[in-house]
């Protein structure tokens, strides 16, 4: 008895560091490129917002880990007819401030994302919805203006937000103390520093595995990567090609690569500054080697493509050619327009990659156009870009994910005129993809694409440059599978010592 009172006490701490008496994690700790935007659903569809407020919101349907669009808020879903689509909701799920998810805070959602003085930059992806309405006590049904091939996948990003709450404090409010049915809650948001969520216990789905979750603004990639190496935090995304090579062999970390929907693509201004000639747009087209980019800069972590779509978006077209690396052409062409030594600006943030920005501003240097890259904080940088042609710049690298693998969800919103995104106005291409988002056949659907993809190739109001990975880099503890449509969902994490 006494050796075995001496022995224990040694015990002890071998007991204390085994894995099996590990305590668990109680609070996860996400380094995110760049600050909230908005924590209100219906305003930016920036990642960094999204990867927040998507934690706070439930959706009307969602995404399973296969891609699948599958039931959340809805249960079920019929059409009745073309246009016509009735819900079935869940008559279990509570908001926060404890009051209940009713078929009304539905319709109330929908009817203030298509609400144009609401000036959502999501409404491009809504605003074939005509009406919704209370059809039962768990019972929805929407109308959509004309046939709408993409409305599910578009349907999988409406978040539901109390009409009661929003309405007695007002949008400015709402956003900056949100509440939602989510699995989470929002606890602090301090701009520009972090923002704090706490588990809903309570949740229709279950209780989530970590008691709270800190997401902090780092724009700063060493800083993100000391992070993750000291435990400072758990998991970050928007690391380099180059960043994960050099990491691949620290056993502590794993990296998580993913191809995505999303389209790694460049901006060009058409309605203002040089850049309104297009010459001087088909000129850039030819000065930017997209093949050095992806050879020299994304280290096999890309997929080319020739328009500004990825091959996981329904509307691709293989066969459509993209602009030829023509140095001497472009040269030519900005003689012709009068744009030799022209200064443009290159607008950017934190969120995107800086090898990249400077590349293109070399490749643009060597045809003959000075390149002036601006620096912005990305709800700055996003101001700018939604705002006049003035505001946004010639140029900007852009990363464009709709989340609904349609091509209605990415040249719709980046092209069309009306658009707060689209820096570019024809009819043609109007016509074409105004067509493509009305008729349900695919093959003609293929046909309307076709035709605005020759038409964004000849005016260049944009430039595809390849399939985008998202390359996310966590503790070995954490266990999480990333997905294509970039969905950051907490309540699917487990930490496991």
């Amino acid at each position: 008895m006494r050796r075995l009172a001496l022995t224990l006490p040694l015990l002890a701490p071998l007991f204390a560091l085994s894995p099996a008496h590990a305590q668990p994690k109680d609070n996860l700790v996400v380094d995110l490129p760049g600050d909230v935007a908005t924590m209100d659903p219906h305003l930016q569809w920036d990642t960094d917002s999204y990867s927040v407020y998507r934690n706070i919101f439930d959706n009307l349907v969602t995404r399973d880990t296969a891609g699948k669009i599958v039931p959340q808020v809805a249960t079920a879903w019929r059409y009745t007819n073309d246009t016509t689509i009735v819900f079935d909701l869940r008559s279990d799920i509570v908001f926060h401030d404890g009051s209940k998810l009713t078929p009304d805070d539905v319709v109330f959602s929908i009817a203030r994302i298509i609400n144009p003085s609401f000036k959502s930059p999501q409404l491009s992806q809504f605003d074939q919805i005509a009406s919704a309405e209370v059809t039962g006590p768990a019972q929805v049904t929407l109308r959509t203006k004309t046939p709408y091939p993409a409305l599910m996948a578009q349907l999988v990003k409406l978040s539901i937000v109390p009409r009661a709450y929003v309405e007695r404090v007002g949008d400015a409010k709402f956003n900056q103390e949100v509440i939602g049915s989510g699995p989470f809650r929002l606890r602090a948001w301090q701009r520009g520093v972090q923002s704090v969520l706490d588990a809903n216990d309570t949740h229709w789905h279950g209780k989530p595995g970590f008691r709270s979750v800190t997401f902090r603004a780092v724009p700063d990639i060493p800083t993100r990567l000391a992070d993750l190496r000291t435990g400072r935090a758990d998991i970050t995304r928007g690391l380099t090609p180059d960043d994960a090579e050099a990491i691949k062999s620290e056993k502590s970390l794993q990296l998580l690569p993913v191809p995505t929907e999303r389209i790694a693509y460049m901006f060009v201004n058409a309605q203002a500054g040089p850049t309104k000639d297009k010459r001087v747009r088909q000129a850039i087209a030819m000065a930017v080697d997209r093949d050095l980019i992806i050879s020299a800069l994304q280290q096999g972590y890309a997929k080319p493509t020739n328009v500004v779509l990825t091959p996981a978006n329904f509307g691709y077209l293989s066969d459509l050619p993209g602009w030829p690396h023509d140095p001497a052409k472009a040269r030519a062409l900005l003689k012709e327009a009068g744009a030799e030594g022209a200064t443009i600006q290159f607008l950017t943030s934190p969120a995107y990659d800086r090898r990249l920005n400077e590349a293109v501003q070399q490749m643009l240097g060597e045809v003959g156009l000075k390149v002036e890259i601006v620096m912005l904080d990305q709800p700055t940088y996003l101001r700018r870009r939604q705002g006049t042609p003035e505001e946004a710049g010639a140029l900007s690298q852009g990363r464009w994910s709709c989340a609904c693998q349609d091509a209605d969800g990415v040249i719709f919103p980046l092209f069309r005129s009306g658009s707060i995104w689209s820096k570019y106005n024809n009819p043609e291409f109007d016509a074409a993809v105004d067509a493509a988002r009305v008729v349900l056949d695919e093959t003609k659907r293929l046909t309307h694409y076709r035709r605005a993809f020759e038409i964004l190739r000849e005016d260049v109001p944009g430039i595809g440059l390849f399939q985008d990975y998202q390359i996310y880099l966590a503790r070995k503890e954490l266990k999480w599978t990333p997905t294509a449509n970039e969905a950051f969902f907490v309540s699917e994490m487990k930490w496991q010592p």
